[in-house]
């Protein structure tokens, strides 16, 4: 099997923003520091590490990891691009999909500086997947302030590997049904780009950034039949689990048979609300070890599920055993031989266009 890695992720360094170095945008460039511990304390300066990126007069964590719960840095900094792949193919992977770390927690309203960051990160983390022949895909970062500037980029990043687009729940303080997001859908849907909903803080000092950010997306697209507006589009609902599907079948299922009520002669079971509600959308989703997977398959996801490692993270959806976990899954009994190729191979590579 040519197993894909569906979410991990790079952390951001100092190389990172190396293209904007001597240009006028190089005011933007983030700078690292380090605080005393008292400081670190306070509330205003919380975020689980005392390592800190300073950009437009704020800070935002920088994470501090150890080697010994996490990959070796040079790796997670793709410093050591051949030792990334050495290790994928210690863990049998053909393939991982990168996302950012440092825009999981950006926000700004200055579309200058924006524009710059995403612009360096995609072609920085472009020149280093290129170097790997297919083996590291990843997901472009947008200047969603400015829809046009955002659809020439996309256009970029297609061109040089990316397989898809990042987006949070809640960038701009928009939903994702969003008009002002549509030139950039209606473009990933031309370029055969994944709409990737990841999650991700709305705004700074804000931490909600698992669950509800996603519920809401998924509820959203749906109500307001964004899927049938960008027919060509895949949508995908990464890094939150599947514990989530059970409620929004149920929300979505009750109200598609509002109109049925007095017609009825015995309530459905709850998966028998909408079994088609994901295929229908196209919507992927990346699990994770804790779902229960033998419930999440009776509500129609059997083409629809993914998993990752989040491979340089330490969340509750890291775990470089996950895919391990899957066949283990099998062995079990708990999936077939076929629902587990679906997960690690078919599922992903349908989404990513790989």
């Amino acid at each position: 099997m040519s197993i894909i890695d569906a979410d991990t992720h790079v952390d951001e360094t100092e190389s990172t923003w190396a293209s904007l170095e001597g240009t006028k945008y190089e005011k933007y460039i983030p700078l690292t520091v380090e605080l005393p511990p008292e400081m670190s304390q306070r509330s205003g300066f919380r975020g689980g590490t005392r390592r800190k990126w300073v950009l437009e007069d704020r800070m935002q964590a920088r994470a501090v990891r150890d080697e010994v719960n996490h990959p070796p840095r040079v790796r997670r900094e793709l410093e050591d691009v051949p030792g990334r792949i050495a290790q994928m193919d210690d863990m049998d992977v053909d393939v991982q999909v990168i996302f950012p770390t440092f825009f999981i927690r950006y926000a700004t309203e200055n579309a200058e500086a924006e524009w710059a960051l995403t612009t360096a990160y995609n072609r920085w983390l472009g020149g280093k997947c290129a170097q790997t022949g297919g083996r590291l895909r990843w997901a472009a970062v947008l200047p969603l302030m400015q829809p046009d500037a955002a659809v020439e980029e996309l256009r970029w990043a297609k061109e040089n590997g990316a397989c898809g687009v990042f987006k949070r729940g809640f960038d701009l303080g928009r939903p994702v049904t969003d008009p002002h997001f549509f030139p950039v859908y209606e473009e990933a849907e031309r370029l055969d780009l994944a709409l990737c909903i990841h999650t991700g803080h709305p705004s700074p000092g804000h931490e909600w950034d698992r669950g509800f950010p996603i519920m809401f997306s998924f509820s959203e697209l749906v109500g307001a039949n964004i899927p049938e507006k960008f027919p060509g589009l895949r949508f995908g609902f990464i890094e939150a689990g599947a514990s989530w599907i059970p409620y929004m079948v149920s929300q979505i299922g009750a109200k598609r048979r509002q109109a049925e009520r007095g017609k009825q002669t015995a309530l459905p079971e709850l998966y028998e609300l909408a079994p088609d509600l994901f295929r229908e959308n196209r919507a992927y989703i990346t699990i994770d070890l804790i779902d229960d997977i033998e419930s999440i398959l009776r509500f129609g996801t059997e083409d629809c599920l993914m998993i990752g490692t989040d491979y340089s993270h330490t969340d509750i959806s890291a775990n470089l055993s996950a895919l391990q976990g899957v066949r283990n899954w099998a062995e079990d009994g708990k999936i077939t031989d076929d629902q587990a190729d679906k997960i690690l191979v078919q599922n992903p590579k349908a989404f990513y266009g790989l």
